[in-house]
């Protein structure tokens, strides 16, 4: 289907002068135990001008980060994957019942026989890592600088099923874009945090870790880095921390970039929640966001009413059995991959297990799952996020297989501040690990008339 391209003007003036569904998304997690997962780094992979760790205070120290995950664990995941009791096939031919047999046996052959966790160890200590104590939970991060010393610092959010893991082929493009197409002036500064209780990030031992803690976090990151402003950008749980981040509107942020936005009216979501037919005033645009968030909810969301009910249920499931932590994270990557539901063909199987053996080694996937507690927010509706209320500069970039793609007319009743609009012709809800190249354009684009 071809799409067309639009974008909301609002004059640079403008800009410079603008300072449930019941299953959510949220930020909760407990503090985890470096000890298993971490080597000392005795060299960083200095990007330039890096911001020296001094600190008096060793709660606000930046310490570097390197990771390596012992042999023994991996041994004891491969045993675990030889173990794997299956159930038996599906008994129809699609993926009504859920993620098919086949596609999942062969994925978790491929895990347990050809996968090695190493190289993905290589690749992200290949980048400067590094962990800080915000609020008493130690926060991960990736921090790539670019050689042009007036490139705009970009704080990058992940969600779930995803993690830092999403972001690492966006870093060239971003931060060296004479390289990838674009002029010395596109330039970013890279920010990549693990939300709390994702990836090396701690785990929280109290309750509150929800989207606006997390987006207070941020700001105090971003600061602590010594950044006097910046932009954020954010799909899936990273989009509604962004929202949070926008609300705060904390001085020195200049805009945010989402592409899964809050923009479905109050009314409309009731309608969608209660299995109502689309009302027929609706545009074809809004029809189909209307009958795309319909499917959604009524056939694929149980995911959602798991975790944001019982994380703590499911968690010994994720935690204990790597296919089913495979099963549960693939069939999401499958539905919302711009991949007709094989993510091999937009995503190596490779990047794939990256991500799901994060999960695994990490042993998140309750902690990830709480933060789905947490929120516990409709994250479609701009009546529950409160987007009207946001007064910093708003872009959006709909990817045609996001989970619905958001109709111009919605984005700018629900974003008041909205100054930047674009549809793209490939990409999903997973838009920056499925097209690193396409989403960066779109952030040089987007923040372009913000710096």
């Amino acid at each position: 289907m071809t799409k067309s391209t639009r974008r909301t003007k609002v004059s640079n003036a403008v800009i410079r002068s603008l300072p449930r569904f019941p299953f959510a998304i949220a930020a909760a997690t407990a503090s985890l135990a470096f000890a298993g997962y971490v080597q000392p780094a005795r060299a960083v992979d200095a990007a330039p001008k890096a911001v020296a760790a001094k600190s008096t205070n060793a709660d606000d120290s930046i310490r570097p980060f390197k990771a390596h995950v012992p042999q023994a664990q991996l041994n004891d995941l491969r045993k675990r994957i030889a173990a794997t009791r299956w159930p038996d096939k599906e008994i129809v031919n699609d993926d009504s019942q859920g993620v098919q047999t086949t596609q999942v046996r062969e994925l978790v052959r491929y895990w347990g026989t050809k996968y090695d966790w190493r190289k993905a160890e290589a690749q992200l200590n290949a980048l400067p890592q590094f962990v800080t104590k915000i609020d008493g939970v130690d926060i991960h991060f990736i921090h790539v600088r670019s050689r042009n010393p007036n490139a705009l610092p970009v704080i990058l959010t992940h969600g779930w099923p995803g993690s830092i893991f999403e972001f690492v082929n966006t870093i060239g493009p971003l931060t060296d874009p004479e390289k990838y197409g674009g002029k010395a002036e596109d330039a970013f500064d890279v920010i990549i945090p693990s939300i709390p209780g994702y990836g090396f990030s701690g785990r929280p031992k109290e309750l509150g870790w929800n989207p606006d803690r997390t987006a207070r976090a941020w700001d105090v990151l971003m600061k602590r880095l010594g950044y006097t402003h910046y932009v954020s950008q954010g799909g899936d749980h990273g989009s509604v921390i962004s929202d949070a981040l926008a609300r705060q509107a904390p001085a020195g942020l200049r805009a945010i970039h989402l592409n899964m936005p809050a923009t479905v009216p109050g009314g409309l979501m009731k309608s969608i929640l209660a299995g109502d037919p689309a009302p027929t005033e609706l545009t074809p645009a809004e029809r189909d966001a209307y009958q795309s968030l319909s499917t959604f909810f009524g056939r694929n969301a149980a995911y959602g009413a798991m975790m944001v009910t019982r994380p703590q249920t499911i968690g010994y499931s994720l935690s204990d059995s790597p296919s089913g932590l495979a099963a549960w994270t693939y069939e999401k990557i499958a539905q919302w991959s711009d991949s007709d539901g094989v993510p091999e063909r937009v995503l190596t199987r490779d990047a794939i297990l990256n991500d799901i053996t994060l999960y695994w080694l990490t042993n998140t996937g309750a902690s990830s799952s709480r933060f789905y507690w947490e929120n516990n927010n409709n994250n479609f509706s701009a009546e529950a996020q409160k987007t009207r209320d946001i007064k910093v500069p708003v872009a959006i970039t709909v990817f045609p297989h996001e989970i619905y793609r958001a109709p111009e007319t919605w984005s700018k009743q629900a974003y008041p501040s909205l100054y930047y609009y674009n549809q793209v012709s490939k990409g999903g809800h997973f838009a920056a690990w499925e097209q690193p190249q396409l989403f960066a354009e779109e952030l040089r684009a987007a923040f372009k008339t913000v710096r």
